[in-house]
Parts: C-alpha cells; sequence; structure tokens
C-alpha cells in the first residue's frame, strides 16, 4: 500500500488545483454559523454615531457567533491600521467570544487604466498581511464595474491576472481571497464560476452574496455557485431580475443545507431604519428560518 507522510500529503494539497468545486456535496454534514457583516451599521460608523468595538460589543449582545469588520472602518483606510488597532479589535472579539469570520476592501479590477488596477493589486496584498495579522482567515475582494467600451474576454483576462497575483500574495499569508459578486462585472453565477476557475487557485474562492445576481432565478445562480463558496452576505431581499423579492430563507437554507456548506453566514441588513433594530429582526427571521442549526 502506497504510504504518504505529512509533507507528502501537504505538497498535494497546495498543488491540488481549483478546477474542483470546494464542497463534498453529500459527503458531510452542513454545519451553519451566523456572522454579522459590520457594512450593516455603515451609516452609523461613517457619521461617528458608533464606533468599530461599539459595534462588535453590540453583535456579542446579540448573540452572534462572528463579525465581519469590512476594512473601511479601521482608522486611516485605505492605509493599512496600525499594528496596535489590529491588536486592540482581535482582543476584544476573543473577550467577547467572537470569531473574525472575514474582512475586506474596496478594488476594481474591470477599468482599462492599468495603474489603477496595479494600485489595487498592491492594495489588497497589503490588506492580506492585515487580515493575516487580524485572524481573519479571508480577505473579500471585488471585480468591479467595467469600463465601456472593451470586450467582455479582455476584461476577463485583466480579473484574472489581477486576481491570480493576488491569490499567490493570499497564499503565502494562509488567507483566501472570497471573491464577491456585487452586482458588477460578474453578474451570473456562470461568469462567475468561469473567472474562479481561471484564476486555478486554492486561495481564491466565492463570497457568494445572495443580492448581487439579477437573473430570472437568484436561487438557480446561488445553487449554481454554492460549491465555490466559503462566506456569505445573506439579505433581506434578492432580486428576480430587477424585481426587489424578500429571500425565502426556508427556501435558501435548504439549498444550502443540500450541498453541504460549513462556515458562517454572515448577515447584511441596508436601506433606511436603524440598523440596529433592523440586524436584530433580521437575526431573529435567520434564527427561526434555521431551526436547531441556529
Amino acid at each position: 500500500m502506497l504510504s504518504l507522510n505529512r509533507r507528502q500529503l501537504l505538497g498535494i494539497a497546495v498543488a491540488t488545483p481549483f478546477v474542483r468545486s470546494l464542497s463534498a456535496s453529500g459527503t458531510r454534514k452542513p454545519l451553519l454559523k451566523l456572522s454579522c457583516n459590520l457594512y450593516t451599521f455603515n451609516s452609523l460608523l461613517t457619521k461617528g454615531e458608533m464606533t468599530l468595538p461599539q459595534v462588535i460589543d453590540y453583535c456579542a449582545e446579540l448573540g452572534f457567533q462572528a463579525v465581519d469588520p469590512t476594512g473601511y472602518y479601521f482608522p486611516g483606510y485605505p492605509q493599512p491600521p496600525a499594528t496596535s488597532y489590529i491588536n486592540q479589535i482581535k482582543r476584544q472579539a476573543f473577550l467577547l467570544g467572537l470569531d473574525i469570520s472575514g474582512t475586506g476592501v474596496r478594488n476594481n479590477f474591470a477599468v482599462a487604466d492599468a495603474s489603477k488596477r496595479k494600485a489595487d493589486v498592491e492594495h489588497i496584498k497589503q490588506w492580506v498581511e492585515v487580515s493575516a495579522q487580524l485572524g481573519s482567515p479571508l480577505l473579500r475582494v471585488f471585480a468591479g464595474q467595467q469600463d465601456k467600451g472593451h470586450p467582455e474576454a479582455e476584461i476577463d483576462k485583466w480579473l484574472v491576472d489581477n486576481l491570480r497575483e493576488c491569490a499567490e500574495q493570499a497564499g503565502r499569508f494562509g488567507v483566501i481571497l472570497a471573491l464577491q459578486n456585487h452586482r458588477d462585472f460578474l453578474d451570473t453565477s456562470e461568469h462567475f464560476v468561469r473567472i474562479l476557475k481561471a484564476v486555478d487557485s486554492p486561495w481564491l474562492a466565492a463570497h457568494l452574496d445572495i443580492g448581487g445576481f439579477r437573473t430570472p432565478d437568484p436561487y438557480a445562480d446561488i445553487a449554481n455557485a454554492i460549491p465555490y463558496a466559503v462566506t456569505w452576505q445573506i439579505k433581506e431581499n434578492v432580486f428576480f431580475d430587477d424585481r426587489e423579492t424578500p429571500t425565502d430563507l426556508a427556501r435558501l437554507f435548504d439549498i444550502i443545507r443540500k450541498h453541504g456548506y460549513r462556515g458562517y453566514l454572515p448577515l447584511e441588513t441596508l436601506g433606511g431604519g436603524d440598523p440596529r433594530e433592523k440586524m436584530k429582526a433580521f437575526l431573529a427571521r435567520v434564527r427561526v428560518a434555521l431551526g436547531k442549526d441556529s
């Protein structure tokens, strides 16, 4: 019988291409945990009505298991925050019993200006290091809004090349790049998955935004992309083409369970009203829909 030692096994894992999906549908039991995407509190954070530590405290009070503190709310963004501040947030989350399920940055790899794309590559590389320091297992990135007048295939190449370079940096620091479908250049699950496969890196995966598909059946697109997902944005509404409809949480979680997803489901609420009350109400709905898994 062939025997492989740990180093050989690790070598195989590193060399394994990404063309296979991440999940093992039908072979393992799903594990669903709840996190809060802190973009929910964007209005309060940007107006100075709450600080990032106060928002994290509030998420602990609500009973979340983790938080996803978007990079925009760290002092000095887009520059990396001071190590002392990173450590402060890391310590606070740990003492509150919260994991840090991810963080994220702004970027646009669909613009024609190569110097802008290069700057965003360097920006992501810096924040990969921040993510590692923070104890975040992943860094959320975008494709971006495309410049008009350029064929899809040309923009695809920019995107693949830039993401591959960023994924190499992510692998050096043990951080997964999570590409979000953000109602931008990646408008369908087919396109989304095609880009992930083209980059072909074990350090790039999908951040599945359920509100990011504007297609005839967003649930079909969600199901198509789930095998590549390592994190989510679970929102109050989905879109059938441009028709906004309340999320059928029971249907959504049934799809997620059937695919054997294991990991965090970050929630995000948007729109008017007090985000604290909106998230409290949405979390209650999600817990009811999840039942014993909540």
